[in-house]
């Protein structure tokens, strides 16, 4: 079972978890061979219905003592900018798409994220803007 994995840590990021969930990248995420979703909302106020077919499935929950089993059956992880979130999966050694939430104040995740990219370790992007700098193609996009 491929899967990808989202998650948001302590926070609300509601305009990534709707994003993710939404009809169109389900299907994105479908046709790229997936068939596993797995969203950790933290305190966000979106909530997606977990459900599963023969063919998908998609799992919701708030909060766990450790992300460390997800992450480890994890294909792909979908996160925000939090450095511990960011290590973590870095350090499982899994590929990594960073969406900036951009209504943070200061941005810190923005620097971070820049970095991180820099040193070749991850992609990012925001939840407006469709493609990841250094590519062509579109990475992420919730337009």
């Amino acid at each position: 079972m491929k899967c990808v994995f989202v998650t948001v840590g302590t926070t609300s990021f509601d305009d990534l978890i709707a994003c993710v969930s939404a009809h169109d990248t389900l299907q994105v995420i479908k046709s790229l061979g997936y068939n596993r979703l797995v969203l950790q909302i933290g305190r966000g106020k979106v909530v997606p219905e977990p459900f599963s077919t023969e063919s998908f499935t998609l799992d919701v929950y708030r909060y766990k003592d450790s992300l460390k089993e997800d992450l480890q059956k994890a294909d792909l992880v979908i996160s925000h900018a939090g450095a511990g979130s960011c290590l973590e999966t870095l350090e499982k050694r899994k590929p990594l798409v960073v969406v900036i939430n951009e209504k943070l104040m200061n941005n810190h995740q923005l620097e971070l994220a820049k970095q991180l990219h820099k040193d070749g370790h991850l992609f990012y992007c925001t939840c407006r803007v469709p493609t990841c700098p250094g590519q062509a193609s579109p990475c992420f996009s919730c337009s």
